[in-house]
């Protein structure tokens, strides 16, 4: 298909209210002034990485409620030559072990807690932006926080989507440091179409634009957050975020189909997509009908057996008992696969391979550049704490971390001072024969790894395009038997999923439990036959390019 004609059913999809945009100079997220603000990137001369950063940094404030300038972040992106991914994942604050947490909030505690400042790890978006930004970008890391710049000092208009879960988190943040006076202006959460302006996010933007992002780890940000997490009884330090570097890292990978889909290796999940699919290459879907019960509960129990691997053994590598290439062993995987029933459902524990709230945006550029890209403050608001003077919102991804080594539970997991949690966030990357195919990503927690195989099997097994597989009904793996499916998949088969052992839950809120994703798939010579993208009907957001 790359280098070649477009070669998908243009035919095979579903009701929608997206078209696929055709065009050579991509950028598609999940809001529409985000979207402009990279496209403008790119109209002012910037290579994709450049149209990233600035939709990324447009993110913050547009969709609030699933990212900030607080976030973490991974990428994935073909520079023209060859992949490389990035890890902006933060540590531990050094102060963290179990008995701090055992000490404030009780021996009973298998978590740090979900919200305040004892939920934040070192940031690291930023440092994601400008360590891009250095090494791949072409305009001045000034320019590129403009627009975002600009969205927080005259505000925008709250759109559906954004503005319900804004009011569904309120009641959980507003007495949380810093929440209730940046996102409460009017002592309430906003409403549909009101105006929303950031003015300390718009101080800390400059702030970061100036300095080319050390602000934030070793200047006026940085001692303005130690001050805060100090004031609020946290453990976060300018030492801390000194001592922070994103990490450069090569992306795992798994053969599929002929193609190869890449994924950033742990402390990340992507690797559960990677399982899934080596699991699937042992079934023929492209027999079964694509929206059949027996091609769905195969991709159902795939998942599952994914799953229990991963929330056994994935954390920061130094620490696993298993390695990524252990656990995606073509002849473990294959074992795996054996254990799947056609007639029944199970609740899989995990293998023993050893023996052997967030935002997404794509863009792409007529010389060849690609880039998928994730950041995030995790469940709605992140730590819903937020610094004042520059309007940073934190995420809580320290929730990720483990405080015991109870049975069944992952030890490799267990928080220790400058380690890296358990993460969710994952962007993926498709090539053929080294070759770029596709930069794409579904958001939401455990529904993330789940959209990149349920998306890329009706790709690749069924032919369908990228917009059909957006728009086509998911399901969702929630634990033990229990699956949510949207409220729009066929009744009947629900129902063959229920008389096979799953235990269904139709659910009418596809944002919230079934993510939202883009898609580019490069159709050939990118500056000759360009790029098609997706964009997801569950998001208010769109592709626009050029």
């Amino acid at each position: 298909m790359n280098g070649a004609p477009y070669a998908f059913d243009a035919h095979a999809g579903y009701p929608s209210r997206r078209l696929p945009l055709f065009a050579r100079n991509i950028v598609s997220t999940s809001h529409p002034l985000a979207a402009q603000a990279g496209l403008r990137m790119l109209l002012q001369g910037g290579n994709a990485v450049d149209a990233a950063i600035a939709t990324a940094a447009a993110l913050t404030i547009t969709e609030p409620v699933s990212n900030g300038l607080g976030s973490d972040a991974f990428c994935i992106l073909w520079d023209g030559q060859q992949l490389h991914g990035l890890n902006a994942s933060g540590p531990a604050p050094m102060a963290w072990t179990p008995d701090y947490f055992q000490r404030k909030y009780g021996g009973d505690a298998l978590t740090p807690p979900k919200r305040g400042l004892d939920a934040v790890t070192v940031p690291g978006a930023v440092a994601g932006w400008a360590a891009l930004s250095q090494r791949f970008g072409q305009l001045p890391f000034a320019d590129l926080m403009q627009p975002a710049i600009e969205l927080a000092e005259r505000g925008y208009a709250v759109p559906v989507v954004v503005q319900q879960k804004w009011a569904a988190a309120t009641p959980e943040l507003y007495a949380l440091p810093g929440f209730a006076d940046a996102f409460l202006p009017r002592g309430r959460a906003p409403q549909v179409g009101e105006l929303f302006r950031f003015p300390a996010a718009a101080n800390g933007l400059r702030a970061i634009a100036e300095s080319k992002g050390e602000a934030f780890y070793r200047g006026a940000i940085a001692q303005a957050l130690a001050q805060f997490s100090a004031a609020q009884g946290g453990a976060l330090t300018e030492a801390d975020l000194a001592n922070y570097q994103p990490e450069w890292v090569t992306p795992i990978a798994q053969d599929y189909r002929g193609y190869t889909l890449h994924e950033i290796p742990p402390n990340g999940q992507g690797i559960a997509a990677l399982i899934a699919l080596g699991i699937l290459s042992n079934f023929d879907l492209s027999a079964m009908k694509v929206d059949s019960v027996a091609a769905q509960h195969l991709q159902i129990e795939a998942m599952k057996l994914a799953f229990a691997d991963v929330y056994r053994f994935v954390a920061e590598p130094s620490a696993m008992d298993a390695t990524a290439a252990q656990m995606l062993d073509p002849a473990y995987l294959q074992q795996r696969a054996k254990l799947i029933d056609p007639l029944h459902a199970q609740d899989f524990g995990a293998g023993n391979p050893a023996r052997g709230g967030t935002v997404y945006l794509t863009a792409a550029d007529e010389r060849g550049m690609m880039v998928s890209f994730i950041q995030s403050n995790y469940m709605g608001f992140g730590s819903g704490a937020v610094e004042p003077s520059f309007g940073i919102s934190l995420q809580n991804r320290g929730h990720g971390f483990n405080l015991s080594a109870g049975p069944g539970r992952n030890t490799a997991n267990l928080v220790a001072p400058g380690k890296r949690p358990f993460h969710t966030i994952i962007p993926a990357f498709l090539t053929r024969d080294g070759q770029p195919v596709m930069s794409y990503g579904v958001m939401g927690a455990n529904m993330q790894p789940q959209g990149h195989v349920q998306t890329l099997v009706r790709m690749l097994d069924h032919g369908q395009h990228p917009q059909a597989a957006c728009d086509a009904p998911r399901w969702r793996f929630d634990a033990g038997l229990h699956i949510n499916v949207e409220s729009a998949m066929d009744p009947a088969v629900v129902q063959g999923l229920k008389d096979l052992g799953h235990q269904t839950r139709s659910i009418d809120d596809p944002y919230q439990d079934f993510g939202a994703g883009q898609f580019i798939w490069r159709l050939g010579d990118p500056g000759a036959e360009g790029y098609v993208a997706a964009s997801d009907p569950r998001r208010d957001g769109m592709a626009v390019g050029f």
